[in-house]
């Protein structure tokens, strides 16, 4: 499945390929598909280890940063995180970087993993609190680390105001589409963030929360690592249920300017999913749907 105009397709005898290459003791170690997001393809390899591979040469960049970041914030957090054990380097056939990872046990966060998602919800929010409390060990929000997420709305309202306009075309009699958007306008007109800049996750979303036991356990995809505010961090709460969402604001104690930054975070990345993989990827179009379903219904009773 294709979803980039400049992405680089990637099947198992390219894999097989870069293994051979580059760590040959690997190659010959049973080799399955393991899912494949906006960004990344992945292949579990073996029992213990993870090959993830970058979609666009713009991915490559998070590779670097992952390489470079997971193993100094790691022993700061208490839930396990993606360990790197091989970066990978360009190749004719594979000119991008890639990794090779641990494998962590753990079923994507929903309704058949998750025992109790009031207590999920305050662990998330504790993983978050750990986080954004790592000291930044010199980085800035240079190089790297600048995602849009970590910094404020107003250089996005031009996008997201197409995006709003797309989903009107799309999903409109489907989605009150002018409330998400004096959702988002509400935010616009908020003073601009202030603060320490913080460490950032920048995509909590449950497929990047693994569960085992019925608990939150490990927290991967760190590919939108950042520097920056911390409002877009809580954006995600709105993919899980609402007693999850309510356990999550109460433990980190939101005052109601973040909820609404964090809410209008929500909506631009909803609607420009929507806007952006509509003809390609349904099932994250899907996703999309139902986060800002949940952003209406909570709003109409706040």
């Amino acid at each position: 499945m294709t979803l980039h105009e400049n992405e680089i397709p990637v099947d198992k005898p390219l894999v097989r390929a870069l293994l051979k290459a580059q760590r040959p003791e690997w190659a010959g170690l049973p080799l399955s598909p393991a899912g494949a997001g906006t960004d990344n393809t992945m292949y579990r390899l073996g029992h213990d280890l993870l090959v993830r591979l970058p979609r666009t040469a713009d991915n490559g960049q998070s590779v670097r940063k992952e390489q470079e970041w997971l193993p100094r914030l790691a022993p700061h957090l208490a839930c396990p995180i993606p360990e790197p054990v091989h970066a990978g380097t360009p190749t004719d056939a594979f000119p991008m970087v890639w990794s090779v990872y641990r494998w962590i046990d753990g079923d994507e966060a929903g309704p058949d993993a998750v025992r109790d998602w009031a207590a999920f919800g305050a662990d998330l929010a504790a993983i978050v609190r750990e986080l954004h409390r790592i000291d930044l060990m010199g980085a800035t929000r240079t190089d790297g680390l600048s995602w849009y997420r970590g910094g404020s709305l107003e250089p996005c309202d031009q996008w997201i105001t197409r995006c709003l306009n797309d989903c009107r075309a799309t999903v409109g009699s489907e989605l009150d589409v002018d409330t998400l958007e004096q959702l988002w306008r509400a935010a616009l007109v908020l003073p601009e963030p202030s603060g320490p800049h913080v460490w950032l996750h920048g995509d909590l979303k449950p497929t990047n929360l693994l569960v085992r036991e019925g608990k939150l356990h490990a927290v991967i995809d760190f590919g939108g690592l950042s520097v920056g505010f911390p409002h877009a961090e809580h954006s995600t709460v709105w993919d899980l249920p609402p007693q999850a969402r309510q356990a999550y604001w109460d433990t980190l104690n939101l005052d109601d300017l973040t909820w609404t930054r964090a809410r209008a975070w929500a909506v631009a990345v909803g609607v420009s999913g929507i806007s952006y993989y509509w003809d390609t990827f349904p099932a994250f179009v899907a996703e999309c749907r139902a986060r800002l379903q949940a952003i209406l219904a909570d709003a109409s009773t706040r």
